[in-house]
C-alpha cells in the first residue's frame, strides 16, 4: 500500500491555514517528498510522520514557492540523525540550485545525489518505486511526477513445477530474486503469473494543460493537479501566468480517465476552493478540494 499526504496546498504565499505546495509518499518504509515549499518541515511534524525516511526528494521547477523550504528540511533530517543517501531529482541546474541553497545548511550527516533531468520523459526506478518525470508547459522549466508501484504476478505452483523449480528457492524467487543454483539460473518469471496491476498517482502544478500530463496520467488510482484559479472568468490569469483553472484540471482528469482528482497549488485570494468544486464535478464527478494534510493510502486490488 501507499501513503499519500498533500501537506501543502498553497501557490505564491503561505496563508495562516495554507502551506506552501509539497506532497509526501510512503511505502515500504521508504519516504518521497515532491517540492519542498515554505512550511513543508512543519506541516510533516503536524502530520505526525517522519523525517529520516525520506530517501528521494523531486522538485518540479526552481520557483521559490515550491523550494524555499528547503534548507530547513534538510537540516530537519540532519538532526533526525539520517546517515543513509538522500537522492535528488529535478530540471537540469539542480545541483547548482541546492547547493546555493545549502549556505545555510552547509554540513549534512548524508550524501545528496543529484538526478538532473534534460530528456522531456525520464523514468527512474528507485526503492521500490518507479518514478516518471515529464515536462510540462511553464514560465520555467517545469516537470510533473508519476509515481508507481508494480505489483508482482501470483504465485503459480503448476509454473514452478513445470520450470523444475527446486522447492526450497520458491520463496525468494516469489520475492523478486534471480538465483545462481546447482549449474542453472532460477529467474521470478519462472514461479509467477502475470504481473498485476499496481498503484499509480500523478502530481502536477505549474502548468497550462498539455498532452503529456494526460499521457502520464493516464489511468491513475490519484490525480493531483494545480487549480490556480476557480472562476471562469480568470481564464486569461491563467493564460498569462501559465496556470491552470479548475474547469482545466477537470477536462485533463478526464481525458487521462483517471480514479480520482485532488486539486491544489491555489492562489492566494482562492480563500474557499469549496465554492467551485460543483463546476469541477459537472466535468469529473470524482474531483475534490485539496486541503492541508489531506491524506489517503492507496492499496492493491483484490
Amino acid at each position: 500500500m501507499l501513503d499519500i499526504c498533500l501537506l501543502g496546498t498553497g501557490g505564491m504565499l503561505p496563508l495562516p491555514n495554507r502551506w506552501l505546495t509539497s506532497l509526501m509518499a510512503r511505502f515500504n518504509g521508504s519516504s518521497l517528498l515532491i517540492d519542498c515549499g515554505e512550511g513543508t518541515q512543519i506541516a510533516i511534524r503536524e502530520k505526525g510522520w517522519s523525517f529520516k525516511p525520506i530517501d528521494i526528494l523531486c522538485i518540479t521547477h526552481f520557483h521559490g514557492d515550491h523550494i524555499s523550504g528547503l534548507p530547513g528540511i534538510l537540516l530537519a533530517m540532519g538532526n533526525s540523525d539520517r546517515r543513509e543517501p538522500l537522492t535528488m531529482i529535478g530540471p537540469k541546474g539542480l545541483e547548482r540550485v541546492v547547493n546555493s541553497l545549502r549556505v545555510i545548511a552547509p554540513e549534512l550527516p548524508f550524501e545528496i545525489r543529484f538526478i538532473e533531468l534534460e530528456q522531456a520523459e525520464t523514468r527512474i526506478e528507485i526503492n521500490g518505486y518507479i518514478i516518471d518525470a515529464f515536462k510540462v508547459n511553464h514560465r520555467i522549466t517545469c516537470f510533473g511526477y508519476s509515481i508507481s508501484i508494480p505489483r508482482a504476478g501470483k504465485f503459480d505452483v503448476e509454473k514452478a513445477i513445470n520450470h523444475q523449480v527446486p522447492q526450497k528457492l520458491w520463496s525468494r524467487l516469489q520475492k523478486g530474486e534471480t538465483i545462481e543454483f546447482e549449474n542453472g539460473t532460477y529467474t521470478p518469471e519462472m514461479v509467477l503469473g502475470e504481473e498485476r496491476k499496481g498503484i499509480k498517482v500523478t502530481y502536477t502544478t505549474d502548468t497550462r494543460p498539455v498532452d503529456s500530463i494526460v499521457k502520464n496520467a493516464f489511468e491513475s488510482d490519484l490525480f493531483i493537479c494545480e487549480g490556480m484559479y476557480g472562476e471562469k472568468g480568470d481564464v486569461n490569469n491563467a493564460l498569462k501566468y501559465k496556470h491552470m483553472t479548475f474547469e482545466e484540471a477537470a477536462k485533463l482528469a478526464s481525458k487521462a480517465q483517471v480514479k480520482e482528482l485532488w486539486l491544489t497549488h491555489y492562489s492566494p485570494a482562492m480563500m474557499k476552493p469549496d465554492l467551485f468544486i460543483e463546476d469541477v464535478r459537472a466535468i469529473f464527478p470524482n474531483a475534490f478540494p485539496g486541503k492541508d494534510k489531506k491524506s489517503v493510502t492507496l492499496k492493491f486490488e483484490e
